[in-house]
């Protein structure tokens, strides 16, 4: 029986318990607590194989794009199957996949605004009422299903130091020049204990490559202002093609102080931001099974590179 539930929301809690059951059914996956955010949730890391390349995936940086979370803890789930029994996935052996590669994932980047989103949170409850301070500020912007940001209300994918002032003066310009329920940068990079525990583990791995995934659009973007990193469009391309998603530049608006936007500018090495399935956020667990069908290939061949 599979631990990865894909039936239901994947929760703060349920993404926890996920975790520490997949390394206890799989000794073989480790994992480690990263960092407890401003309310108390745990940020966990989940790691599988053990080979010389390191590449780190992490996912649910946005509230609402919760369904991200079980596309990598499906991910690790299977492999750590395919190691077990001999078999493989996406095409690739998985023994062989974990004797090359350790694959470092960081499953749920944003616990307490996935809560929110997924009614976990209730009226009365620690968070809550913050939240909808902040939300009756921004009525345009659907509550809960609108909001992406953590319950201090700082986009995640808006903390890096990597264009900051610019990703500031854009946000600013739209209006979210305060907490709010999606776009706004913060005080400061990395005043977060999310964005800060993101740098802090990238940091210690030193992976050769990032994924970052969101929702939505069927896209990968593979670049960061004028950075050069040889080979990255290239990989790009292969990881379009396994997948029908398509390569494409960030728009201007979105191109500044995201976390693979840091990676890029700060490791000189390849990072893409993964934005997965179509429609409107949060996007419905009936697309979670085509979703997945798309993103094994991208997952398998940036491992490996």
């Amino acid at each position: 029986m599979s631990v990865v539930r894909t039936d239901v929301p994947m929760t703060a809690q349920l993404c926890d318990e996920t975790i520490l059951e997949l390394t206890k059914v799989y000794p073989f996956c480790r994992s480690e607590l990263l960092a407890v955010t401003a309310f108390d949730r745990p940020i966990r890391s989940l790691v599988i194989g053990n080979g010389p390349r390191r590449v780190l995936y992490a996912a649910a940086f946005h509230a609402n794009e919760w369904i991200t979370a079980p596309v990598i803890l499906k991910f690790v789930e299977e492999l750590a199957i395919a190691i077990q029994t001999g078999g493989s996935i996406g095409g690739v052996d998985g023994a062989g996949l974990a004797q090359q590669v350790t694959i470092y994932t960081v499953p749920m980047v944003n616990p307490d605004g996935v809560d929110l989103v997924t009614g976990v949170l209730q009226p009365g409850q620690v968070g809550y009422e913050t939240a909808v301070a902040i939300a009756q500020q921004f009525p345009n912007i659907p509550f809960p299903d609108g909001w992406k940001a953590n319950l201090q209300g700082v986009d995640l994918n808006l903390q890096y130091p990597a264009g900051w002032l610019q990703a500031r003066e854009i946000k600013f310009s739209q209006g979210y020049d305060r907490p709010a329920p999606r776009d706004y940068v913060g005080r400061a990079p990395l005043t977060q204990p999310e964005s800060r525990a993101m740098v802090e583990y990238t940091e210690a791995v030193d992976p050769a490559l990032v994924l970052a995934y969101h929702t939505q659009g069927k896209v990968i973007y593979w670049q960061f202002a004028d950075v050069f990193v040889p080979g990255a469009r290239e990989l790009g391309e292969r990881l379009a093609a396994v997948s029908g998603y398509g390569l494409e530049d960030t728009p201007y608006a979105s191109a500044f102080a995201g976390y693979k936007d840091w990676f890029i500018q700060y490791f000189r090495k390849p990072g893409y931001t993964v934005e997965v399935g179509e429609g409107i956020n949060p996007l419905p667990l009936s697309q979670f099974d085509e979703i997945y069908r798309d993103n094994v290939p991208i997952l398998v061949t940036a491992a490996l590179g």
